[in-house]
């Protein structure tokens, strides 16, 4: 949704240029060139059209000046902060002419009384924003790019002169208003900028003739129903690790690129969402460890992987479709090993998950349905995380990063045991018996997969934040609009500005809980986190907020929820990447059947294939998805394609050397001597597969194994009947029959005769008989043997 309440003269620069006669104003000209500060009602939506036009109406064409929110102050007000709020801001100029006459000024709206209207609330139409400031000159005139910086402030209440009307706590909703004048045009409304300003407290209204008046005092908000607060902290990335590459002792991992060096140096990232821990769980503001117990910290075990690797030292490669080609050695193994060794005894210290194994997705892991996979998504990331951190993380958990499980990611889920999902809290359905059931597909799956639920609207705010904003998937659609249009000072208002609302909530007699859920992948920096945590804070020590530890939120169903069934939408799934994924991964498993466990080897065949497996779910991945598809599509082919190309190099090195030659038998049933040679640097058993003629048997002699980096000599018993030139084809396999390495033919010559020469015997027999029978005959008969004739004795 574009916000309607963005309004250019483009569409009346038009109508006068084209439709208007030289010498004579229209109507709307004349409408164009009225003041627009007079009233709020007069700085409504206008389109401009002439009556016999067959154009459709439009509310926007170019955009003449743009209205960025610098700064808020203050961010949050209280009893104690001063009685007005004032706002720095820039406008810029980004039309095509020189606009004139640029004026501000400051309007509110009521407070936010639904938790929907933490965001429908910043697509009001202006005139719905009620409490209005006078008009402030900002600039004479701004040329074609030029900005200018200005301030401007308005009292939350007052009683002398305009003010924002504010006198509860409560979320309010504000907008500033610019005017200005486009060359060859009138006056206008050009643009505005709107953001939450939460209100934890009214301080005292100076202005008052009665400074004691309960109208004029200090109204802070109450305490008497704190609500029961658990904050979800992840820690996650993309995926960085080059695919295709086995698992080694003593080289050197590859990374696709070098930006996580910067997110985990110092003003990185990765380095402020820890240090905004660090810093608000310290023992002197935390001093209760309130905000501690209530925090879990969500770690992504890939990050982890790769963030243990890098203090190691490692390459990145030049061309991530080449993850063997050149590489440079990585910039970021200092800034690894400093922020591993910050995050160890933060973990130690508090509670601690794990997300699914690089934020694979879910739905896409069930399309692929295969059981190693997902037991290396859902089961191996707490063992990762435990066994490079030393602590034990809460177990059992799976936090879908799209908020969401469809019918196949519940399946899946379901199929490694007992779990409980993390979800949004309008992806879950009431069940019969007061629990939930997860919802996909508009009916219930098996109510065995308990869910524990986040607040969707706080969620949507949060990922909002940072350099790349976000509409979560879980997101209605009438609280969807254009992010850009937003500076990250007002996204980052509007995000704190749904952190505390519940807080600030009237109770109305249920339980009063709240879970807090920045997307897994976030890209809050800066101050950023540090003001989110800040709000929790000050929500905890002033009695707003109470902590609910997370292992509290799983021992307890949640109720009193608003609920809404969504389902997962499947339009941009990729089964062609699923398809590849599933094959590479029934390949990596034949290949580590076969693969021989030696006690006495450290490199374990567990160890060598695991960055296979962790290959195909970081082609599954669903970071990027949200902010850049495309790319994200781009790299899942990149790494599945990488993938199947270090597979293949895996296979190939395993094979039989076929001798030179022919290869002659001394006899009928002499054995063939093959050679098989393995370049893995792990043993590994294998079967020899023949293709040879009727002529030629072939007796199996069943798994060999082989020795890392070396060779074996294969006897094979065979059995020729015939003497010709035979061509045997020979192939060694896995246990379980994928053919490792190219098949070789092997030309093989019999010394025995077979058939024919038993043919030969056999005559040879008959006429020996028949001569010595005739020699024998004529002996009896006393006669000479016609064949002695001329060897007569003398």
């Amino acid at each position: 949704m574009v916000r309607r309440t963005r309004v250019t003269a483009a569409a009346l620069t038009a109508f006068l240029l084209v439709l208007a006669p030289a010498a004579a104003l229209t109507p709307a000209t004349a409408i164009a060139q009225e003041p627009w500060n007079s009233d709020p009602s007069t700085s409504a939506d206008l389109t401009y059209q002439s009556e016999d036009s067959d154009l459709p109406e439009t509310r926007r064409g170019t955009q003449f000046l743009q209205l960025s929110i610098d700064t808020v102050a203050p961010a949050t007000v209280t009893t104690t902060s001063e009685p007005f709020v004032t706002v720095r801001a820039t406008v810029t100029n980004t039309g095509d002419r020189r606009v004139d006459d640029i004026s501000v000024r400051m309007q509110g709206a009521d407070a936010v009384d639904r938790p929907e209207k933490l965001r429908t609330s910043l697509t009001l139409e202006q005139e719905q924003f009620g409490a209005v400031g006078e008009f402030q000159d900002v600039a004479e005139s701004l040329e074609r790019g030029a900005s200018t910086q200005f301030v401007v402030s308005l009292p939350l209440r007052s009683t002398l002169g305009p003010s924002l009307g504010i006198d509860a706590p409560g979320v309010y909703p504000l907008l500033l208003n610019v005017n200005g004048t486009p060359e060859y045009g009138g006056t206008a409304r050009l643009d505005d900028a709107r953001f939450l300003l939460p209100v934890a407290g009214v301080p005292r209204d100076p202005t008052a003739p009665d400074p004691t008046a309960p109208d004029a005092i200090a109204l802070p908000p109450s305490t008497s129903s704190p609500i029961a607060t658990t904050v979800m902290w992840p820690l996650a990335d993309k995926p960085r690790l080059a695919a295709g590459i086995p698992g080694s002792l003593e080289d050197k991992v590859r990374l696709v690129d070098d930006e996580l060096a910067e997110e985990l140096a110092t003003g990185g990232r990765l380095d402020k969402l820890l240090a905004a821990v660090e810093y608000a769980t310290s023992d002197q503001l935390d001093p209760e460890n309130r905000l501690a117990d209530s925090m879990c910290l969500a770690i992504d075990p890939d990050l982890l992987v790769t963030v243990a690797n890098m203090a190691r030292g490692y390459l990145v490669v030049d061309d991530p479709a080449d993850p063997r080609g050149a590489a440079r050695d990585g910039t970021g193994r200092d800034a690894a090993a400093s922020w591993l060794s910050r995050l160890e005894p933060l973990a130690d210290s508090m509670c601690v998950t794990t997300v699914p194994f690089a934020q694979v997705d879910l739905d896409a892991l069930g399309n692929v349905g295969d059981a190693s996979l997902v037991s290396s998504a859902l089961d191996s990331p707490s063992t990762i995380v435990d066994s490079i951190l030393g602590v034990t993380s809460v177990p059992d958990v799976v936090w879908s990063s799209s908020g969401q499980l469809g019918a196949r990611a519940a399946a899946t889920v379901r199929s490694v045991g007992p779990r409980t999902a993390l979800v949004a809290d309008n992806s879950v359905a009431p069940a019969a018996a007061g629990g939930v059931a997860l919802v996909t597909g508009g009916s219930s799956v098996d109510a065995e997969l308990k869910a524990a639920v986040f607040d969707a609207a706080t969620a949507t705010a949060l990922a909002a934040v940072g350099s790349e904003p976000s509409t979560p998937d879980f997101t209605p659609e009438d609280q969807r609009f254009d992010l850009e249009q937003d500076s990250r000072t007002a996204r980052l208002q509007d995000a704190v500005g749904a952190v505390v609302y519940h807080a600030l909530t009237p109770p109305n007699g249920t339980p009063r809980n709240l879970t807090i859920a920045p997307p897994q992948n976030w890209s809050a920096d800066g101050d950023e986190p540090a003001a989110i945590l800040s709000s929790i804070s000050s929500m905890l020590r002033s009695g707003l907020a109470s902590p609910r530890p997370f292992t509290e939120l799983l021992a307890e169903p949640p109720t009193g929820m608003p609920v809404e069934a969504r389902t997962v939408q499947q339009a941009g799934r990729d089964t062609n990447n699923e398809d590849r994924v599933r094959i590479q991964s029934g390949r990596i498993e034949s290949l580590a059947g076969s693969l021989i466990d030696d006690p006495q080897l450290p490199l374990t065949p567990r160890l060598y294939t695991a960055p296979l497996k962790e290959d195909l779910l970081r082609a599954l991945t669903s970071a990027g998805k949200d902010t850049d598809p495309a790319d994200a599509a781009e790299m899942a082919s990149i790494r599945t394609s990488s993938s199947e190309e270090g597979v293949d190099a895996l296979f190939d090195a395993v094979t039989v050397l076929a001798p030179g030659g022919v290869y002659t038998l001394a006899s009928e049933q002499s054995p063939l001597l093959l050679v098989a040679q393995n370049d893995l640097p792990v043993g590994i058993n294998v079967r020899l597969d023949v293709d040879a003629p009727p002529e030629m048997r072939i007796t199996d002699v069943g798994a060999t194994a082989l020795p890392p980096r070396g060779s074996r000599t294969i006897t094979v018993p065979a059995e020729v009947d015939d003497s010709r030139n035979l061509s045997v084809d020979f192939s060694l396999t896995t246990l379980d029959g994928q053919q490792l390495g190219e098949a070789s033919t092997v030309s093989v010559r019999s010394n025995a005769y077979g058939q024919a020469l038993a043919i030969i015997t056999v005559c040879a027999g008959v006429l020996l008989l028949l001569l010595a029978g005739r020699r024998l005959w004529h002996r009896f008969r006393d006669q000479p043997d016609p064949a002695d004739e001329g060897y007569e004795r003398p």
